[in-house]
């Protein structure tokens, strides 16, 4: 093995011992193996972020989702609107003042057309505890179709670094 090494010839031309051939062996095996997977979890696997977005103002994005609020509104929690729209509706969540708005309540089982953007900055919404990410952009409506299938309360986490109060943003959608 390389412990015991003579330095005084140049390492870079040695020969591979039997032990680095296994070991580039694997690394090499494991590195196709990767990319081989990558097409068939995105075809057959289903592990494709949405196709849809548009581009569309800041100030384009609040109107409709004020609007939104207002007509779905049945609450507040900690000064955020509780919202519950009608199951196969478009919702609205948008990331502004480093938190979420507003809060969602939806069905379980019931599709949703999420519309996701951001009026301030770059934010990347991080749905706890499942594995959900996404970026939403000033300038830009990122359509998410959700199923929730799993009753209970899930919180929206910023994980893209978006000022002062990022460790402050949070919000929450609960599936009942």
């Amino acid at each position: 093995m390389s412990i015991i090494r003579n330095t005084e010839r140049i390492w870079w031309h040695q020969p591979l011992d039997r032990e680095e051939k296994i070991w580039v062996s694997i690394a090499l095996v494991w590195c196709i193996l990767i990319t081989l997977m990558m097409p068939v979890m995105h075809f057959a696997g289903k592990q494709n972020a949405p196709w849809e977005s548009y581009r569309i103002s800041k100030e384009k994005f609040a109107e409709f989702t004020d609007k939104f609020i207002e007509k779905y509104k049945i609450g507040e929690e900690s000064g955020v609107a509780v919202v519950q729209p009608p199951p196969d509706s478009d919702v609205f969540l948008i990331g502004r003042n480093w938190r979420w708005e507003p809060i969602l309540k939806l069905e379980k089982g019931k599709t949703y057309r999420v519309h996701l953007s951001s009026a301030d900055f770059e934010h990347g919404l991080s749905i706890y505890p499942i594995n959900m990410n996404f970026m939403a952009l000033p300038g830009y409506d990122y359509v998410l179709t959700m199923t929730p299938t799993e009753s209970g309360s899930y919180y929206i986490i910023c994980n893209e670094f978006c000022g002062i109060g990022h460790h402050q943003m949070l919000g929450k959608m609960m599936i009942t």
